[in-house]
C-alpha cells in the first residue's frame, strides 16, 4: 500500500522515502492518472506529488553514480599499477607485434 491509498492519512513526506518506496508510489500514481478516473483537482495534486517523487528518485540515483563513480576510480588507479606488473613480458611482445601463440 501507498501512502497515497488512505485518503484520511497525510503521505510520507517524500525526504523520508527510500528510492523502491518513492518509486512504486511513482508507478502508482501515474497509473492512477492515467486510468482517467480520477477528478482534475485530484490529479493536479497526484502530478505535484509525482514531480517531487521523481525529484527524489532522481537524486538517489544521482548520488548512487556518484558513488559508483569514485569507486571506480580508485579501483582504475588500482588496476593500472597491477597491470604493469602482471605479464609485463607478453604485453610487451605484443605490443612489439610479435608472434602470437
Amino acid at each position: 500500500m501507498t501512502s497515497t491509498d488512505t485518503p484520511s492519512s497525510e503521505p510520507t513526506p517524500v525526504d523520508q522515502l527510500t528510492y523502491e518506496q518513492a518509486r512504486d508510489e511513482l508507478v502508482a500514481l501515474v497509473s492512477r492518472i492515467e486510468s482517467g478516473q480520477v477528478p482534475l483537482e485530484e490529479s493536479m495534486l497526484l502530478w505535484e506529488r509525482g514531480e517531487e517523487l521523481a525529484a527524489h528518485c532522481q537524486a538517489k540515483l544521482d548520488s548512487a553514480q556518484e558513488t559508483l563513480d569514485r569507486a571506480t576510480a580508485r579501483g582504475d588507479s588500482a588496476g593500472e599499477d597491477a597491470t604493469v606488473t602482471e605479464g609485463s613480458d607478453v604485453d610487451a611482445e605484443d605490443q612489439q607485434g610479435g608472434p602470437a601463440d
